[in-house]
């Protein structure tokens, strides 16, 4: 197995000042993490230590849920959250977070799912039920899913699509060439298919994938992976700056600077992409808000107006 333990000339890369990330303790941002401990939810703002969580909370009323637990099945080299064997179910969790969802007031609510390789429909079944609590108790909040790929399996799959959230989300997280050494258990292929199979099933909902960069990826697997996206009628991308989050996890190769990231958002536009968001801080969830389709929108403003 090759050692994902940085050099000591790796370990002292600088973070340039574009990375540095101005907080935003406001009183939305600390009523919505008292009500988290309260209802005894998990977020992966917290849990990946998202750099945009304060402007997500604070400012747009949008929040990303993570449901089945917090400690996740897989170990993947450049993940924050925790590893090990998963708790029981709590199938008591989508009312929960669909009433949290109602208390918050959230416009666009995203959920996402450790990965859960123990349970014979990679989590699925809960996923979908949270889409339809939430459904049920907000009708007007659209409703983003970023599952893990359920151990690759069509069926699982199916049984989220059923309760048709609004955007599908799967993260291919790194160039072809590096996935193997960045991911554990999941491959570019099968994560590639996974997309390709949520749109034969629900055509009309949009599929959304992301990519981190700065693992040493060269400018052409950027493009790759766009191509390879593309060719499997993922609707939008958004690509962000790998941040080590510990000693223990991959170390950056390169922090890629404004400009760069201006640059491949311009390419991804031209290959074909709705909607592409990329940045240094741009994470999968990043402005989720703004990227569902225009029935959701007004679906979103009859809501605001009510």
């Amino acid at each position: 197995m090759t050692s994902c333990k940085p050099t000591k000339k790796e370990e002292y890369i600088r973070k340039p000042d574009w990375l540095k990330i101005k907080l935003n303790t406001s009183e939305e941002y600390k009523g919505l993490k008292k009500l988290m401990r309260e209802k005894n939810l998990h977020t992966v703002c917290e849990e990946a230590k998202c750099p945009n969580i304060h402007e997500c909370w604070g400012e747009r009323r949008t929040a990303t849920f993570m449901i089945l637990g917090d400690v996740c099945t897989r170990a993947c080299r450049f993940c924050a959250v925790k590893t090990g064997l998963p708790n029981e179910l709590d199938l008591a969790e989508p009312e929960r977070v669909a009433d949290s969802v109602q208390l918050m007031n959230l416009k666009h609510v995203v959920i996402t799912v450790v990965a859960r390789d123990d349970l014979k429909d990679g989590g699925a079944s809960v996923l979908a039920e949270t889409v339809r609590a939430i459904r049920r108790k907000n009708p007007f909040t659209s409703i983003e899913v970023l599952p893990s790929d359920m151990g690759g399996v069509k069926e699982n799959l199916q049984i989220l699509m059923d309760a048709k959230p609004d955007i599908l989300n799967h993260n291919i997280e790194t160039v072809r060439r590096l996935s193997p050494r960045v991911r554990a258990r999941a491959t570019y292929d099968r994560s590639l298919e996974f997309l390709r199979l949520a749109k034969e099933m629900q055509p009309e909902i949009p599929t959304k994938s992301s990519l981190m960069i700065g693992l040493g990826e060269t400018e052409e697997e950027i493009i790759e992976v766009m191509d390879d996206l593309r060719a499997n009628n993922v609707d939008i991308m958004t690509i962000g700056q790998y941040l080590q989050p510990t000693k223990k996890h991959l170390p950056v190769k390169k922090y890629y600077s404004p400009l760069e990231f201006g640059k491949l958002r311009k390419i991804a536009m031209s290959k074909g992409f709705k909607h592409c968001e990329a940045g240094p801080l741009v994470r999968s969830s990043y402005h989720a808000d703004e990227q569902v389709n225009a029935a959701t929108k007004q679906k979103q403003s009859l809501g605001e107006n009510a």
